[in-house]
């Protein structure tokens, strides 16, 4: 592994993976598993709780002066040096039995992402990546394979994931949507992490979805930047910071920017 600033913060990265893996998988298919509606309708299980709980925890030893923003626990500390979690990003999976569903880590550094990992113990698949080494997935962060983004120029030639038509139409782009969708090769609804991580791997040329939180986000944007590709707002704003977002292998980003006709801010 290359010499960088983060080394650490990434080896970090994949205790606090493992410790949240060991949690959400011995709760997943449980049959007392509680499960509980936030007040924005939609779900929380005691996995979830317990496996933010356990990254926080962790990191209060470890890394006591960075703050902390996690899906179940809120925002706590001031630093320029912030971890971002999503105990479990697909929840209503994990709920139903799907194993598609992972948790995310992210580090902000002076308001740039730059280590993320993405954990899906129940696929036996982890992606990562950190500011300047490149992104990997396996499962040993010293054997893992380098990812690269596809090398499809045309969006008539590409493949599409996204996570549902329902967001599209809330936000009133479901006309624009549909006719960009249109003129892909292939589209096909993976969701969630797993649509941004197949971008990275170059299975899948690019992932939109309309409205997505900060933690959704944050651990995605350099597994796919490190492989070659691009991550922005639907206004076109890099990083997670625009509250929805679309990933390409870069070649085609501008053409589907266009197509969606996003409103400004």
């Amino acid at each position: 592994m290359a010499d960088t600033p983060y080394n650490d913060d990434l080896r970090l990265a994949h205790i606090l993976a493992d410790q949240a893996d060991r949690i959400t998988l011995s709760r997943f298919g449980a049959a007392d598993l509680a499960v509980e509606a936030k007040p924005d309708l939609t779900p929380v299980t005691d996995a979830d709780r317990a496996a933010e709980d356990a990254i926080r925890s962790q990191l209060s030893h470890t890394r006591s002066r960075d703050g902390v923003l996690g899906e179940e626990r809120g925002s706590t500390g001031s630093s320029s040096r912030q971890w971002i979690i999503d105990p479990i990003d697909g929840t209503k999976n994990y709920v139903r039995g799907v194993p598609v569903w992972a948790t995310l880590i992210a580090l902000v550094d002076e308001g740039e992402v730059v280590v993320g990992v993405v954990s899906a113990p129940a696929l036996k698949r982890r992606w990562w990546a950190a500011k300047g080494q490149g992104a990997w997935s396996g499962t040993s962060l010293f054997t893992g394979k380098r990812l690269g983004v596809s090398a499809v120029e045309r969006v008539e030639d590409a493949s599409l994931s996204y996570s549902s038509l329902d967001g599209w139409l809330h936000a009133d782009r479901g006309s624009q949507f549909l006719m960009m969708q249109s003129r892909f090769w292939r589209t096909r609804a993976f969701g969630d992490f797993w649509s941004y991580m197949l971008v990275a791997e170059g299975a899948v040329d690019a992932a939109c979805e309309p409205e997505l939180e900060l933690y959704d986000m944050a651990a995605l944007v350099p597994i796919v930047t490190e492989a070659g590709g691009r991550f922005t707002s639907l206004t076109g704003r890099d990083g997670p910071w625009g509250g929805h977002a679309l990933a390409t292998n870069g070649r085609i980003h501008d053409e589907v920017l266009a197509a969606l006709d996003w409103p400004e801010d």
